[in-house]
């Protein structure tokens, strides 16, 4: 008996999709490229237009108190420079208290938008001897030692122990003011008043 399976055809796969492997990969190449292009182009349109240069010193000073213990009526529809709290015009924003409005001009966003990046300039010889230079013409002529700080301490001390003196003294003449007032209205005042005000009680009643 002739078995079937031994003529039997084999399984056609002609019909299966060929796939171009050096096609796909150039695909692959132009999809990275585009994607770079795109991450560059949103990178350039978030930076600032201005370079960043290096941190600099404030040169001017920080207006923390000039709203203080002002009353000022706050609405809805009111613009952010006219609402409750700190308003910074660089970045737009409105901080609710005075450390947090430090916190945000000496953060990294604010400094950006300035146009400055967190580094600090390396700073040179020159520059340091400058600093010192101008340190030491802000600085009195006359120089400050251990003896006049000693003398200062002493002057003060006699001051105060004059003051205390003089303190004492006024009290003691105002007692003796108060003291001689009492005298002269006991006398002055009729027997029957004293005797009621507590003056009278070592005189001898009249019979």
């Amino acid at each position: 008996m002739a078995h079937s399976g031994s003529n039997a055809v084999g399984v056609d796969n002609t019909f299966r999709r060929k796939w171009n492997r050096d096609e796909f990969l150039e695909r692959a190449r132009e999809r990275d490229r585009d994607e770079k292009d795109e991450e560059r182009s949103k990178s350039k349109a978030k930076a600032p237009p201005v370079q960043r240069k290096p941190l600099k010193h404030r040169d001017y000073e920080v207006d923390l108190e000039s709203r203080l213990g002002k009353t000022q009526v706050v609405t809805p529809i009111a613009p952010l420079s006219q609402q409750a709290g700190y308003y910074c015009a660089v970045c737009e924003c409105v901080v609710k208290d005075s450390a947090n409005y430090l916190d945000h001009i000496n953060g990294k966003k604010h400094q950006r938008a300035l146009g400055m990046s967190m580094r600090v300039e390396r700073a040179s010889l020159e520059q340091v001897q400058h600093r010192f230079e101008s340190l030491k013409k802000r600085k009195d002529p006359g120089s400050f030692s251990e003896q006049d700080l000693d003398e200062r301490i002493l002057k003060q001390q006699q001051e105060e122990e004059e003051r205390k003196r003089q303190r004492r003294e006024r009290k003691k003449e105002k007692k003796q003011k108060e003291k001689a007032a009492q005298d002269e209205e006991a006398e002055d005042a009729d027997p029957d008043v004293a005797a009621m005000m507590g003056f009278g009680g070592f005189r001898s009643s009249k019979k």
